[in-house]
């Protein structure tokens, strides 16, 4: 059994970071220049990560599967990211970050780390704005703040509907300096296919060039992971098609305990499923919660368009049952609700789906406001659907979107193979059993820009490290190992299709480790992935060959992955017999349907250990709570 110590300094929860940087070794600025770091993923949390380490004057090799690190999913976040810099003068502080966030992710989340992340959110606003990155500002020349689920301040920075890219620009282009100063190496279009552990210790990556198929060996003296969440484990979700688990799983696999896998999101606010054949889901920001109001039919099966029925007969159920925060209740009670009133029969027009109204603060603040806050999202809405969402409301339906659950780290953010760092999304940190909105980017920033850089040097400082090239054995042995894997996929031939048997995945997931769960649905789910796992093994279609591009093969490493994961996923839920944040058991639930959380049972990390093929050993991680008191989460 591996004991876990999260490293969660002593002392006064302000003062935790300020004295442990303090503590932490340094490694002299002439001896950065020793040590090579690989970092994986160039998102937000890759990027800034990889331009800070390069800055500080380490050798960083950065590797991403895309053809850029411009085309990082991190783009896709839209409406903001958080910060405490109360420029709004309505109550907000550092203090009132740290709650909302451990509050909104139900007490599933340590304090310390939370705390961290809400100390220096500011700074990252200062490091952005620096950077140019051009975020709206008042008619006084101050930035501009919005409000987001679970808040009632507004402390969300945007730039329109594209913050995520406007971030990620800003991150790559301090990534882009420190390639041209030679401290980054930037390898694009290569896939992480396993980590190497030598001596204990994460010591290099086999990854696969995704042009012409061949293996490539990387060492280094740390490893940073910061390849994203697992939402496609469902298939259909806001994620990119190419956002995988496949680096974190196969870390997973090495030794890295997975924390919390069934802690899963599903954002309110997307574009409905219309039809089979569909690849992906679209996200329309949180933000538009703003000001547009959420509403169905009081009437069943009422398929009147929408401007056709009166204010009387439309039941506003998030300002109904949330009155305190209505629209922008956080995203695992809003998206319940909307659920709720479909399973009742009141969907839009008998859709899966409910309205996102903007008509009334056309009405108060006019056209041309709307289209100066929302504009390109207006527009995205209205390319897809061919409807226009100044003149009719938006349909919108609950997605799979993001993951907190993601690889066990310590305050370090170090996971349990020494060396093997994981930043962002990947990890498990911050957000508890339900992210709020705006806070995946603020993290991501976080991590790269001002943990990484101290905890990772202490690291470096403390280790000493024989010498090891690409010929060691273990780099030939997980070399064999993938070539192995490769040849079996390719050599099954069989009748079904990667993205046939990916689809049957995605469907036990979301039906039965999905919005809601039961013990029967998730013990059937177990069952049934593993025979879904075994049909993939039996009778999939892999066509092509292993010494060229070839997509197909790429997807089918990706989809193993994801059998095994999800199988760990429904293992996790069924395990935790009580509801909280995003994870919501049906036989746990207070009189009124909100999630009955069960502290004295489940107040802990559920870390996950592989011991074989659907084998884990749980470790759990107590959870202390000694700034923000335990009680039943109430947004009314």
């Amino acid at each position: 059994m591996i004991k876990l110590d999260s490293k969660i300094p002593d002392g006064n929860i302000a003062e935790k970071w300020t004295n442990h940087k303090f503590n932490l070794k340094l490694v002299n600025p002439a001896n950065k220049r020793k040590y090579n770091i690989i970092v994986i993923g160039t998102g937000l949390a890759g990027a800034s990560a990889a331009a800070s380490l390069g800055e500080l004057g380490y050798n960083v090799t950065a590797i991403t599967y895309h053809d850029s690190a411009r085309r990082a999913h991190s783009i896709s976040a839209q409406g903001g990211i958080n910060a405490a810099k109360n420029y709004q003068n309505d109550g907000d502080s550092v203090y009132r970050l740290f709650y909302d966030t451990v509050k909104g992710g139900d007490y599933r989340a340590r304090e310390a780390n939370v705390y961290r992340l809400a100390e220096v959110s500011g700074n990252i606003i200062d490091q952005c704005v620096a950077q140019g990155v051009p975020f709206a500002r008042e008619y006084g020349g101050l930035l501009d703040n919005r409000s987001f689920g679970g808040a009632q301040v507004s402390r969300t920075f945007y730039a329109r509907g594209q913050t995520g890219q406007q971030l990620l620009l800003g991150a790559y282009s301090a990534l882009a300096r420190q390639v041209n100063a030679g401290t980054v190496k930037l390898y694009t279009r290569r896939e992480m296919l396993d980590i190497v552990v030598i001596d204990g210790m994460a010591r290099g990556v086999v990854a696969r060039n995704m042009v012409t198929g061949e293996i490539e060996n990387y060492t280094g003296n740390a490893v940073i992971l910061t390849t994203g969440g697992y939402a496609n484990v469902f298939f259909l979700s806001t994620n990119a098609m190419m956002c995988n688990a496949t680096a974190i799983w196969r870390a997973h696999k090495k030794g890295a305990l997975f924390a919390n896998p069934c802690f899963t999101q599903i954002h309110p606010t997307c574009l409905p499923l219309h039809g089979e054949s569909q690849s992906k889901l679209t996200l329309m920001s949180e933000s538009l919660r703003n000001d547009g109001r959420i509403w169905v039919s009081k009437l069943k099966g009422d398929m009147r368009e929408p401007n056709d029925i009166p204010e009387e007969e439309r039941d506003y159920f998030l300002e109904r049952k949330y009155p305190s925060y209505g629209n922008l209740s956080p995203r695992d009670i809003s998206s319940r609700s909307a659920k709720e009133v479909i399973d009742e029969g009141r969907g839009a027009k008998g859709q899966e789906a409910v309205y996102l109204d903007f008509e009334d603060a056309i009405k108060r603040l006019g056209r041309k406001a709307i289209e100066e806050k929302y504009g390109n999202l207006f527009e995205i809405y209205q390319t897809i659907t061919g409807e226009d969402p100044y003149k009719v409301p938006m349909k919108i339906y609950p997605a799979p979107h993001y993951t907190m659950g993601g690889l066990w780290v310590d305050y370090n953010l170090m996971s349990t193979i020494p060396g093997l760092f994981v930043l962002g999304e990947a990890n498990f940190s911050d957000h508890g059993a339900n992210r709020l909105g705006a806070s995946a980017l603020m993290q991501g920033l976080a991590d790269g820009y001002f943990v990484i850089p101290y905890t990772i040097g202490d690291y470096l400082a403390t280790q000493k490290f024989p010498s090891v090239t690409t010929g060691h054995e273990n780099f030939k042995m997980v070399d064999q190992e993938i070539s192995e894997t490769a040849e079996k996929l390719l050599s099954i031939k069989g009748k079904h299709t990667v993205d046939e048997i990916h689809k049957k995945l995605g469907r036990i997931m979301w039906h039965k480790v999905g919005m809601s769960r039961n013990a029967k649905g998730l013990a059937e789910a177990i069952e049934e992935i593993k025979e879904l796992r075994k049909l993939f093994w039996q009778d999939v279609i892999v066509t092509g060959n292993g010494e060229e591009l070839n997509q197909t093969l790429e997807r089918a490493g990706r989809v193993a992955d994801y059998l095994e994961l999800g199988e760990l996923m429904a293992v996790d839920a069924l395990h935790r017999e009580e509801s909280c944040g995003g994870h919501f058991r049906e036989e746990y639930q207070t009189e009124d349907g909100e999630a009955k959380r069960d502290d004295e049972n489940f107040r802990y990390v559920a870390a996950w250990e592989f011991a074989g093929e659907s084998k884990w050993k749980l470790t759990k991680e107590p959870l202390e709570f000694e700034y923000v008191k335990l009680s039943q989460r109430s947004y009314k």
